[in-house]
């Protein structure tokens, strides 16, 4: 799968194991939602392409990218990355029962114990193939922070897929890093820059639902939620991204459905309203035609149309709609 399609000169971007990992989620998820044949057989397909071609045995890592001819960016495994794809292996063995699937997603599971911790927190990525630690810089994605959290509940499902007492450590060990963190990851103000800062902060979000037993998950889930609201109301008019939008309706209904937020429904609906503004629709081109926009600068279309957004957004539609119909299971393992 392809981490973007550029519309305005027709092409994809490089093909991404991280986002080949959230294909094979969304597909899996889709199938069972819909039954229709086709989804599963291309989860399937996603999965044998990261098992079968895109795994670096040697180092039970996933690299950033794929390319047959070496024409990749960098050389990097992602610790946020590898995880997206031990999850979307185990949603795939949840579907197949495939043992091959939850052997991988292990060893990878433990590749991420081994190589990515530090002292204090995980690193953001290592450089391949000798597994150095990738220079940090301005971007968010190449530096630790709380958002690694979502990364975190790969060690989380591989406890509850049968692993007792491998990972529940290191899913501690994340929670508490992040829980400690959390609130410098967002700098004060409204720059527009910011709005790419809120899409990882909600991953930040997504991985809390997962500990809201605890108290200190509630509170600084209910928080979040305010925090990110009202940023993103302060920054759409001069950059939006439907992810975000996606995102937080996501969290808030799960929030909603686990008795830790009040959903209000008039403002529900008008979020939808916004997500579905993204969708191209009546667009003769497949590769576009029903998938989401990335965004929005001072009201102008960005030339993206990306695969890990159309799946967050159809998620996001499907779950208000299946509150609506008081229907909704907020299960977390669901969570894309």
């Amino acid at each position: 799968m392809a981490r973007y399609y550029r519309t305005d000169v027709a092409a994809n971007s490089r093909v991404s194991t991280e986002i080949t990992g959230y294909a094979a989620s969304t597909l899996a998820w889709l199938f069972r939602a819909c039954g229709d044949e086709r989804l599963r057989e291309a989860a399937v397909r996603a999965g044998r392409f990261l098992l079968e071609r895109a795994w670096d045995r040697a180092s039970g890592l996933f690299p950033f990218e794929y390319a047959a001819d070496g024409d990749f960016a960098e050389p990097l495994a992602y610790f946020f990355d590898n995880a997206i794809v031990v999850r979307g292996l185990l949603a795939l063995w949840r579907l197949t029962g495939g043992a091959e699937l939850l052997e991988v997603a292990h060893r990878c599971g433990l590749a991420l114990t081994l190589e990515f911790p530090t002292e204090d927190g995980f690193r953001a990525a290592l450089v391949l193939p000798g597994r150095e630690p990738a220079p940090v810089d301005e971007r968010w994605s190449r530096n630790p922070g709380c958002y690694h959290l979502k990364a975190a509940l790969a060690w989380r499902e591989l406890e509850l897929a049968g692993f007792a007492g491998e990972f529940d450590s290191w899913w501690r060990r994340a929670l508490d890093h992040a829980l400690a963190t959390h609130q410098d990851f967002l700098p004060p103000g409204g720059d527009p820059s910011v709005m790419d800062r809120l899409h990882a902060y909600l991953y930040f979000l997504e991985g809390l639902l997962a500990c809201t037993e605890r108290g200190e998950c509630r509170r600084a889930l209910r928080a979040g939620i305010e925090r990110v609201s009202e940023l993103l109301e302060r920054i759409a008019p001069a950059f939006e991204r439907a992810d975000v939008r996606a995102q937080l309706l996501r969290v808030k209904l799960y929030a909603d459905a686990l008795g830790i937020w009040k959903l209000d429904e008039e403002e529900a609906e008008g979020e939808v309203a916004r997500i579905l503004e993204f969708q191209v629709e009546d667009d003769e081109d497949p590769r576009t035609q029903g998938g989401f926009r990335f965004g929005r600068k001072a009201g102008l279309w960005m030339p993206f149309v990306n695969p890990y957004t159309t799946a967050f957004a159809v998620q996001a539609l499907e779950m208000w709609r299946l509150r609506r119909g008081g229907r909704f299971q907020p299960d977390w393992r669901e969570l894309i």
